[in-house]
């Protein structure tokens, strides 16, 4: 239960922080403000309940640590659920604030749905490998977090154009469910994070991306 708390708590700080930026302050720090943002938050979480639960806040990591084989099937589901809550809560609290969260929903930019897809099954590989690389037992280090939100600020600062960025279902579910147009897109930003995560496990499961 703790793990689980730590885990809406996480997910809850992302999504509250980097929406806020997104919603608040994008005129003022502009895209590359919002994608600090987002790893600021990650960097902050994995020393805050990282210790706890691991921060992993984003179903994609869970399904990729599930498929390394370093948790079980129940406790990904429990992390699942965790962190769609936070997510939500966070989305609900800015609604109670704002009134108008479509502001920091995902959406498929020019390049269309193909480059969208693709981009996001294979930024999710990259943030996931680096996750389970930087965190492995016997090669962990003091600034792994520091690694992941970096990882995370690349990310976005690559595809920010391309999807919105979202490489975690838990997010775009908390924004994307509150905004009509943008829910219909939702698949895309469940599946190809799923996906990419998945692929990070498995790939680091077998050794070739592990110590």
């Amino acid at each position: 239960m703790k793990k689980n708390i730590a885990e809406v708590i996480g997910t809850f700080t992302l999504v509250f922080m980097a929406f806020s930026t997104i919603l608040f302050m994008k005129p003022e720090v502009g895209l590359i403000g919002i994608s600090l943002s987002f790893g600021l938050a990650v960097v902050a979480m994995a020393y805050g309940v990282g210790p706890i639960s691991g921060a992993h806040l984003n179903p994609a990591v869970s399904l990729g640590v599930f498929l390394a084989g370093r948790m079980s099937a129940g406790e990904m589901l429990g992390y699942w659920i965790s962190q769609v809550i936070g997510g939500v809560l966070a989305s609900l609290v800015l609604i109670a604030m704002t009134a108008d969260p479509a502001g920091a929903a995902t959406a498929v930019g020019p390049w269309g749905v193909t480059a969208a897809l693709i981009f996001e099954v294979v930024a999710t590989f990259i943030f996931v490998t680096v996750i389970l690389g930087a965190t492995q037992e016997g090669h962990a280090t003091p600034v792994a977090g520091l690694a992941i939100g970096l990882t995370l600020t690349m990310i976005h600062l690559a595809g920010i154009t391309v999807t919105g960025v979202s490489v975690n279902p838990a997010r775009a579910i908390a924004s994307n469910i509150f905004d009509a147009g943008a829910a219909s897109q939702l698949w895309l930003y469940i599946i190809a994070p799923l996906i990419g995560g998945g692929l990070a496990g498995v790939l680091h499961k077998s050794g070739l991306t592990s110590a």
